[in-house]
């Protein structure tokens, strides 16, 4: 147990859909069809799922997070993926999400822990725990920036966009307004400031049922726009595709948009992007600690099997490094266009 003390796009000739719930969508068909190699490369990225439970509710949300989700990491959990850090110095980067990772009881614990052992930590965080707090217990966590820029973390927001309309449709009412505030507070202690060295990363997500646009021309578009009336500075703007599961997939469903969305990321399967794919450097670790090839194969119950099932209480790297990685038809996409992982684009 640790002790915290010590120590380019193509067109493929598949079958159309003949319905929405029917799924010809052959991953590991296109990846072979390219004569593409994506088995693991290396393990340099711990991402763990500390909780579902979650301050907002987004349509896009493919973890089906929310205020009235209850699962959450318990503490010998926790203390297995510090061991899994201490034992592995290849694994360099811890990658904290959720829900809103912020409200598992152990998440202060978690991150001191690993800033201890030299790790990166990365937080998502939804910008607006910061000013709602804790949606069962009213707990405030008006104390998120200062604590984050002691511990010198990367702080990775989501912001569906510049201005309020969009945001607050994608996300919930007064979204926007509160995260601008929350941002605000992170600059105000040297997240995204020139020179602090203190990283403030945000997140686009499509609202709707397309691709993002280029990563580059989005990023100047949100710095321009948001430095200008609000007064806000950030780092970098990573763009990620909506993933056509759970809730965006139910939405899809709904508006008789899942064929089309599935069409149009099939035909911008892009192989170059393919070969850069999260999971084969990535490890996620559900709340429970089982392990999956990636955050999406995690809410897909794809669990990880080298002999056995494997979770933090069983990790072995070797065996993860000659696994084989799970694909459906949901990981078309992270291949579309230019790619897309939790750091934004691939190529």
């Amino acid at each position: 147990m640790y002790q915290p003390d010590k120590i380019l796009t193509s067109t493929l000739d598949l079958p159309v859909l003949q319905s929405a719930s029917d799924l010809p969508y052959n991953f590991q068909q296109v990846v072979n069809k390219h004569h593409l190699n994506l088995s693991p490369l290396s393990i340099d990225t711990l991402q763990v799922n500390i909780t579902k439970m979650c301050n907002q509710a987004c349509l896009h949300c493919h973890v089906d997070a929310s205020p009235k989700r209850t699962e959450s990491m318990d503490l010998r959990t926790v203390n297995a993926c510090l061991e899994i850090l201490q034992n592995h110095p290849e694994i360099i980067n811890l990658d904290i999400t959720g829900g809103a990772p912020e409200l598992n009881p152990h998440f202060d614990y978690l991150v001191i822990e690993a800033k201890k052992l030299g790790k990166h930590v990365m937080i998502r965080h939804n910008l607006t725990v910061t000013l709602e707090g804790h949606p069962t217990t009213s707990e405030s966590k008006e104390y998120l920036p200062a604590f984050f820029a002691e511990h010198h973390v990367e702080v990775i927001s989501s912001l569906p966009y510049y201005q309020e309309f969009f945001t607050d449709k994608q996300r919930g009412k007064g979204v926007f307004h509160k995260s601008i505030e929350s941002a605000l507070r992170l600059n105000s202690v040297g997240f995204g400031m020139p020179n602090s060295g203190l990283l403030f990363n945000l997140v686009y997500n499509p609202v709707g049922s397309f691709l993002p646009a280029p990563q580059a021309n989005l990023e100047q578009d949100f710095k321009l726009e948001l430095r200008t009336k609000y007064g806000i500075e950030f780092n970098h703007l990573f763009t990620m595709t909506n993933m056509p599961i759970h809730r965006f997939k139910d939405n899809l469903q709904r508006r008789g948009a899942f064929q089309d969305y599935m069409d149009k990321l099939l035909h911008a399967f892009n192989p170059t992007a393919a070969g850069g794919i999260m999971c084969r450097s990535l490890i996620s670790v559900g709340y429970d600690g089982s392990l999956y090839d990636c955050d999406f194969n995690q809410m897909l119950d794809m669990n990880i099997h080298a002999g056995e099932k494997m979770t933090v209480f069983n990790f072995d790297a070797q065996k993860l490094l000659q696994r084989n990685i799970l694909f459906a038809s949901h990981c078309f996409g992270c291949t579309a266009g230019a790619g897309s992982s939790c750091g934004g684009t691939i190529s």
